[in-house]
């Protein structure tokens, strides 16, 4: 309407003032109601062409759409093993920061696990410290026959010697004697090295390598123990949650309820993601300028910016079935998806998450034009194409003041 307004300024008018000024017709004489529409013909024809014009070039350059909300991420509560509820320690609506508990389950079989794997942790370090002790007490084994052995070996050393100037001089079963204590010693030396060696690998291997798998027992059972305690994951409000002692939780069939996030962007409060019609694919850009209006916030245009641009549209996704993919199902068209945030700092203080709101989003040609590379007519096309994006402002503006009176007196609410 506010288009045909305008174009009917340049069109309709001055043919109406050409009729009743130059050719001296006038309104409810030459010119009625029956009439006008053959003598005012060139002038509405004009009209009416400027109309589907203008409205076209707006609508291309600056389009706009009313399916856009600042949509909020829930998380859903669950623990990771199932379980009757033991504690809980917080209240439905309650904001929580990340980190805070929020409810145990009964940990009775974890704690009885944690226990078990101590004891074995205890009994690993004793039976490695008792190793070590006797790894020691075999090195003085060792250290003993080896000292035993050599003072064997110098006596018989010495007798044979002896024998060499005299052989009578050293009874046959006192050297025989001899030759059997150095063997025995030796087979003690032995026998001792061979037990240090198997005292060795108990304390360098077999038992080092118990006492580390039994402290793993120990972080699995502790950190299943910890699986009790179910903390909130990021810091927002409990929805959704009625949770009491001895309930049952169950990750897959029996969650606690929503945890809503109150910062960041998936909380809802800094981004807003609007649709628009897939034409818009060639002129929204990162950095493009929009604003919007939401039913939360009557009566404010909230400034915004296209901040980026879903690469994709969701109607075409398609996921493998049985069924062969017939393209005449597709009957939505779908939309481009657009975020946006607000242009200036807290500009979204005030607007609920989730709400409904209508969007614009502006062409702005004013680099392409200064860099000044273009001729006359494209500089032009391109201010008028600039200019019109007033006309949707102010039809913005409308639908801001109208959107209110909409809701609350023609829908009935």
């Amino acid at each position: 309407m506010l288009e045909f307004l305008l174009c009917s300024l340049v069109t309709i008018f001055p043919d109406y003032l050409l009729r009743r000024f130059l050719q001296g017709k006038r309104w409810g004489h030459e010119i009625t109601f029956f009439t006008m529409w053959y003598e005012l013909r060139w002038g509405l024809s004009a009209c009416l062409i400027l109309t589907v014009a203008l409205i076209t070039m707006i609508f291309y350059y600056h389009p706009s759409t009313v399916h856009a909300s600042p949509f909020f991420r829930t998380i859903t509560i669950v623990p990771e093993s199932g379980g009757r509820v033991d504690e809980v320690f917080v209240q439905n609506g309650q904001q929580v920061q990340a980190g805070d508990p929020l409810f145990s389950i009964q940990d009775s079989v974890q704690f009885a696990a944690v226990e078990i794997a101590r004891g074995k942790v205890v009994e690993a370090e004793a039976a490695f410290a008792v190793a070590t002790s006797q790894l020691d007490a075999s090195e003085g084994l060792v250290e003993q026959a080896e000292g035993s052995l050599h003072l064997a070996r110098t006596e018989l050393k010495r007798i044979e010697d002896l024998e060499e100037i005299n052989p009578d001089v050293v009874p046959r079963a006192e050297r025989e004697r001899l030759q059997n204590r150095v063997q025995t010693l030796e087979g003690a030396l032995e026998a001792a090295r061979a037990n240090r060696e198997a005292v060795r690998a108990q304390a360098d291997t077999v038992l080092p390598s118990r006492l580390a798998s039994a402290r793993e027992e120990l972080q699995r059972a502790e950190a299943e123990l910890g699986k009790t305690v179910v903390y909130a994951g990021v810091t927002g409000e409990l929805r959704q949650f009625l949770l009491k002692p001895g309930d049952f939780v169950n990750p897959f069939l029996r969650p606690a309820g929503l945890l809503i996030p109150s910062a960041g962007q998936e909380s809802g409060r800094q981004r807003v993601q609007a649709g628009f019609n897939q034409l818009a694919a060639q002129v929204i850009k990162p950095g493009t300028l929009a604003e919007i209006s939401c039913l939360s916030k009557p009566f404010t245009v909230i400034p915004m910016v296209v901040v980026e641009l879903q690469p994709v549209i969701a109607a075409g996704q398609v996921r493998p079935t049985d069924l062969l993919l017939d393209a005449q199902d597709r009957t939505r068209p779908g939309t481009l998806t657009v975020i946006m945030e607000p242009l200036y700092e807290n500009g979204m203080v005030g607007v609920v998450p989730g709400t409904k709101c209508i969007a614009n989003a502006y062409t702005h040609n004013h680099d392409l034009i200064a860099e000044g590379e273009l001729g006359f007519g494209s500089k032009t096309y391109l201010h008028m194409v600039d200019a019109v994006g007033i006309v949707h402002a102010v039809i913005l503006r409308i639908q801001t003041l109208m959107l209110p009176v909409k809701l609350l007196v023609f829908s009935g609410h």
